[in-house]
């Protein structure tokens, strides 16, 4: 089946769609098409790497907030997917070198209804078109949006195929959509993480909504485990007063619980990422070996989106796919501690099974109001605790900011014990 053009009625008895339609500054561009797996069909208008015999695929997903293209694109928790944007209008704002979650672009294609011609911001650097043409990624667009986001929820996220080349035929181009892997079962987390230690100190600057004051307490060390970390995660980490470590995701449990017996670290901090995370065996080991070996001295913990996963797996939970997954900001999640609702933006594909979750000692803190899936845990009686969207975001509110100072808290709170511990070890 294919998509309408011109001429066409859609299969739901809609009109013909004007998207397709061309425009004097889509003239200049090459015709596009997107694939999906399903044997749908959507023609547009290539922009960003044009002209480059580009063929990717990968797996289609949609996200509906209104702004944050840019992070969207540089995170690195899209890595494989090609992000389809539900607002009708994209690159207003161009792009700029602050709003980079990432050293580059991370999405594999980029599908959007409009482009916008003319980018007006005071904070511009590149336009959108420029921003992923020298990333080398394609974009489309020219097509219904709202259209691919309806199949979307309707079958569920797929693989797709994205090219402006004109050497395929249609039939070929859903062969490739359909001969692509599926999301389930990759490790992805070895394509973005770091391979080797570095330190972070960038904070939040200007853009703090609470700048912190100078303080005489000796600064928290926190070692985080690099699965494709969001550089606004690490600055509101260093925000913090926190030094911050960041080292590859295959780190040995032998070496942190090294870090934490010498006195190294006072808290570990698992990232966001893409791909299974059932399929990240290493660092669930890691982390299983670590939470097993600290019961006598706590390590406080902290997980974020993949990292939420890898930690709910590592205490003996289930995780499993999501249909479309959540992907957007203005989120609702049920914060069952205070009562509160916060607001929030996610991104992933894969959730926790709540049962396993607490038959493992885990306890459900938070829950997404769409669906009530499980959008946070802790472990009770443990300073180890996790969320599945993404507090860095701030999506508009600063809602879960305060996630950051509980762990902050955790760690001062677990250096104080050991302090103890050790002055009267000493006498």
């Amino acid at each position: 089946m294919t998509t309408p053009t011109s001429s066409r009625r859609s299969s739901s008895g809609s009109a013909p769609d004007r998207d397709a339609r061309s425009t004097p500054e889509r003239a200049a561009r090459p015709p596009a098409r997107l694939a999906l797996a399903d044997g749908s069909l959507f023609r547009g208008f290539g922009f960003g790497a044009i002209g480059r015999n580009i063929l990717t695929t990968a797996e289609v997903v949609f996200n509906t907030a209104m702004l944050g293209y840019q992070e969207s694109l540089t995170d690195p928790s899209y890595t494989g997917q090609i992000l389809v944007d539900t607002f009708p209008l994209i690159g207003n704002t161009g792009t700029n070198n602050e709003d980079m979650e990432s050293r580059r672009v991370q999405v594999s294609g980029f599908v959007i209804r409009e482009l916008a011609r003319h980018p007006s911001n005071f904070r511009l650097n590149q336009s959108l078109e420029d921003f992923l043409a020298a990333s080398g990624v394609l974009g489309i667009e020219g097509v219904d949006t709202r259209a691919i986001t309806r199949r979307l929820r309707t079958a569920g996220a797929m693989a797709g195929a994205l090219t402006d080349r004109t050497d395929l035929t249609d039939a070929e181009l859903i062969g490739a959509a359909r001969s692509a892997p599926s999301m389930a079962g990759q490790n992805l987390v070895p394509r973005v993480g770091c391979t080797s230690g570095q330190t972070w100190s960038e904070t939040l600057g200007e853009w703090s909504p609470d700048p912190r004051e100078d303080t005489t307490d000796a600064p928290l060390r926190v070692l985080a485990l690099d699965c494709g970390a969001k550089s606004n995660i690490l600055r509101n980490l260093a925000d913090r007063g926190c030094e911050v470590m960041v080292v590859p995701h295959d780190i040995t449990p032998e070496r942190v619980l090294e870090l934490h017996d010498r006195g190294e670290i006072d808290g570990l901090f698992i990232s966001n990422g893409p791909g299974d995370p059932a399929a990240v065996s290493q660092t669930i080991d890691t982390l299983r070996a670590v939470i097993g070996s600290r019961r006598d001295r706590e390590l406080p913990i902290f997980g974020i989106c993949l990292g939420h996963q890898l930690l709910s797996l590592a205490i003996g939970a289930r995780t499993y796919k999501l249909k479309f997954g959540h992907r957007g900001a203005n989120q609702p999640v049920h914060n069952r501690t205070t009562g509160h609702v916060e607001i929030t933006s996610q991104n992933h594909g894969f959730a926790v099974d709540p049962e396993s979750l607490e038959a493992a000692g885990g306890e459900v803190t938070h829950l997404h109001l769409n669906d009530n899936t499980v959008a946070g845990f802790r472990v009770k009686g443990r300073p180890i605790f996790a969320v599945q969207y993404h507090p860095e975001a701030s999506p508009g509110p600063h809602d879960a900011a305060y996630l950051f100072d509980q762990f902050v808290n955790a760690m001062r709170q677990s250096a104080k014990v050991r302090a103890t511990a050790s002055k009267q070890h000493t006498i």
